[in-house]
């Protein structure tokens, strides 16, 4: 539980982002998603993959972590005794569910549970 997945980048200029790491790092990235576009960063075993997306007003810019959980609304539950704040409830997709914390000392967080 609490296994790093992912990343997202959020930029006010996400085309402007994606250009500079493809330049800088050679990421690759695919066509956008609702306004995120998925990035890899290397074909290398054991690479973390994410995503560079139009910053939410809730975290306009910045980078968040993704941890995948047994179970986004009991990883809620103990986060907000905790002092997390939950800025984005439980959302699903297709194959999973993602939802968005703030930790006590202001990072944010995301949850996915795989379905």
């Amino acid at each position: 539980m609490g296994k790093v997945v992912g990343f997202e980048l959020n930029s006010q200029h996400p085309e402007q982002s994606i250009e500079f790491y493809k330049e800088l790092f050679g990421w690759s990235v695919e066509a956008p998603n609702h306004d995120y576009w998925p990035v890899s960063t290397s074909k290398e075993p054991g690479s973390i993959g994410g995503g560079i997306c139009k910053g939410p007003i809730d975290y306009p810019h910045g980078i968040r972590i993704q941890m995948e959980v047994a179970s986004i609304d009991e990883t809620i539950r103990k986060g907000r005794e905790m002092g997390a704040l939950t800025v984005r409830e439980k959302m699903e997709f297709d194959d999973f569910y993602l939802a968005y914390l703030v930790d006590p000392t202001g990072l944010g967080i995301g949850l996915i549970e795989k379905k």
